[in-house]
């Protein structure tokens, strides 16, 4: 194996994954660094991939040519549309998949993929010379050896390893994962270099045998008959569907928990990291919700060729004989046989104010990090960052115009914006409530919307391109046609759909984004009368090196947040919090002024 390449990708986690293939699909040569193979797309949590605003996140990479959508369609057990009863912008796609044939999937795409070589050792260090990377320094524990590789570009995806800290109860130890060994080094020399590092928490629940649970009482909840595929590209199911099953929390289990508060290691103030507000554990939810007298519990299968049962808004990280007391207060649960007990895991991260748009870092050129690193919670996340770091890295070695996408373009780009701009104080989790063009951010016409960008950059063929021009031409001719008929103001009447109208011989998507389109006209047309008007902020672009202390009127508050933040552009400058318009337009009078 040789030890020079074009790009360095540290973690084969949803991140690494994701920026190691584009980058090598970009015709790039990567080195994928993981400290055992056999982890390479490993799920460490819920055996599930989408949800609101994450099914986004994920067709939008599947549009331009990332690998998540087209796993989770070949190992899905289980596809629900979440909010489908309500308007098209909130809907967003889930699906359980096998957690197993997931991993297999990745590790056999990663292994396979040509310009790619996959590495099994530890990165200790990283190359740096004259505030530049040129590679990292790795040990290899069996034999120990130590070793350099040197490249042009590094990503950092380190998932909960960085510093890893697992609690189970007042028991606590390092590890990246259950069983696996904390990049304790790695997180060193990022300290050493100069970023300013946080601790975030995050956790995970028990997993049962599903011989062991009373499934009588509980509720079922199955799948959809007629699945929303995560790849445009799948046209069929190609596992097994199973169903998941619905209990709940009750008095009984909230007084087993607060009995035992004092054992609980983020009550106890053992755990001094941030935890995520929207999926805390239950001891928190406990302590929080005090007014509820239940919680939903959600059992989730991890497999079709496994018992393990995950169980969903059961998170913890309380000691082991209270987990079995708490977990047999449950209905159903009440003989449940625990295979593995939930854990809290403290790991580093950076603070995400300290990269531009791309992802690359301000302080090292050339390095850039993705995923729970930069702040942020998911599978989804996770990928959708890999993903734009891979392809801005690439991008970069091949002296191209990097890709940034917009709050208007992309969920993607509503995320990077949010970290890159205003950072995060806890576990950043995507909301479709984040999207403030949510109405044109939809699921359903994210092909419509990347997937000519996906071709610009190498990533998507010129067939698939072909396909999405002609079906936007479909589009409009059909729109053309109810309106020169005037069905479109027949179609925006209440309870009259489409397919009640006469029509052309179009295909179901075709019909879907015309009657979408037509129904909500003016909100769509109002929203994209916003992104003109704001876009234009986005057009005046600011020099990283930019002189603030040049501008005269703006605070001493002001200056010190846009010369840390850099913003590329006056949008960027207007969103980061404490910019007030004022300053704003100082900054436009300014660099009119000198251009």
């Amino acid at each position: 194996m040789k030890y020079d390449y074009d790009i360095i990708v540290i973690g084969a986690g949803h991140a690494g994954i994701e920026a190691a293939l584009a980058a090598a699909r970009m015709s790039q040569s990567v080195c994928l660094v993981t400290m055992d193979k056999e982890t390479i797309g490993l799920m460490s949590c819920n055996p599930a991939v989408g949800g609101l605003a994450k099914g986004q996140l994920v067709r939008e990479l599947d549009a331009m040519g990332g690998e998540m959508a087209k796993a989770t369609d070949a190992t899905a057990i289980q596809y629900r549309l979440l909010n489908a009863s309500k308007g098209p912008a909130v809907r967003s796609s889930r699906a359980q998949v096998d957690m197993e044939k997931y991993r297999l999937y990745m590790k056999k795409v990663a292994l396979n993929q040509k310009g790619l070589d996959v590495l099994e050792v530890e990165v200790v260090d990283i190359l740096i010379k004259d505030k530049k990377v040129y590679g990292v320094k790795t040990i290899h524990h069996s034999p120990s050896a130590i070793r350099q590789i040197t490249a042009k570009a590094v990503i950092i995806t380190p998932g909960t390893f960085l510093n890893g800290l697992i609690h189970i109860g007042l028991k606590h130890f390092p590890a990246g994962r259950i069983n696996e060994e904390p990049a304790i080094e790695l997180s060193k020399t990022l300290h050493r270099v100069g970023f300013n590092m946080l601790r975030f928490k995050t956790g995970t629940c028990a997993r049962i045998d599903s011989r062991s649970i009373d499934f009588k009482n509980l509720s079922f909840q199955g799948g959809d008959e007629q699945p929303s595929f995560f790849s445009f590209r799948t046209k069929a199911i190609n596992q097994p569907q199973v169903a998941c099953h619905i209990t709940y929390t009750n008095e009984k289990t909230h007084k087993i928990i607060r009995d035992n508060l004092d054992r609980s290691p983020l009550y106890a103030g053992i755990i001094k990291a941030q935890g995520v507000r929207y999926c805390p554990s239950i001891e928190d939810k406990i302590v929080r919700f005090s007014d509820k007298s239940r919680h939903q519990i959600f059992l989730e299968p991890e497999g079709l060729d496994t018992q393990k049962v995950y169980l969903n808004g059961l998170s913890t990280s309380l000691p082991e004989d209270v987990q079995i007391k708490m977990i047999h207060s449950v209905e159903g649960l009440e003989k449940a046989e625990i295979i593995r007990f939930g854990y809290g895991i403290e790991h580093d991260m950076v603070d995400p104010t300290q990269l531009f748009p791309t992802l690359e870092t301000k302080l090292i050129s050339g390095l850039y990090l993705a995923g729970q690193i930069n702040g942020t919670t998911g599978y989804e996340e996770a990928a959708a960052q890999g993903f734009m770091a891979g392809v801005n890295a690439a991008l970069k070695l091949q002296k191209k115009s990097p890709l940034v996408l917009s709050r208007s373009q992309a969920y993607i780009g509503v995320l990077i914006d949010d970290l890159v701009t205003k950072g995060t104080k806890e576990p950043y989790r995507m909301f479709t409530s984040r999207a403030e063009y949510r109405l044109i951010l939809r699921e359903d016409n994210v092909d419509l919307r990347l997937t000519d960008i996906g071709f610009k950059i190498g990533l998507i063929d010129k067939k698939r391109n072909e396909q999405i021009k002609e079906k936007e031409e479909k589009i409009k001719k059909e729109m053309e046609r109810l309106h020169s008929l005037r069905l479109d103001k027949i179609l925006k009447r209440p309870g009259i759909t489409y397919a009640s109208l006469p029509h052309n011989d179009i295909d179901n998507d075709v019909a879907f984004q015309v009657e979408v389109n037509v129904k909500y006209d003016g909100y769509i047309k109002r929203q994209e009368k916003e992104v003109k008007k704001y876009s234009q902020l986005d057009k005046i672009k600011i020099n990283p090196d930019f002189d603030y202390e040049a501008v005269k009127n703006l605070s001493k508050e002001v200056k010190e947040k846009l010369k840390a933040i850099k913003p590329l552009n006056l949008g960027q400058a207007s969103r980061i919090s404490g910019i007030t318009p004022v300053a704003i337009s100082l900054l436009m009078i300014w660099m009119k002024k000198k251009n």
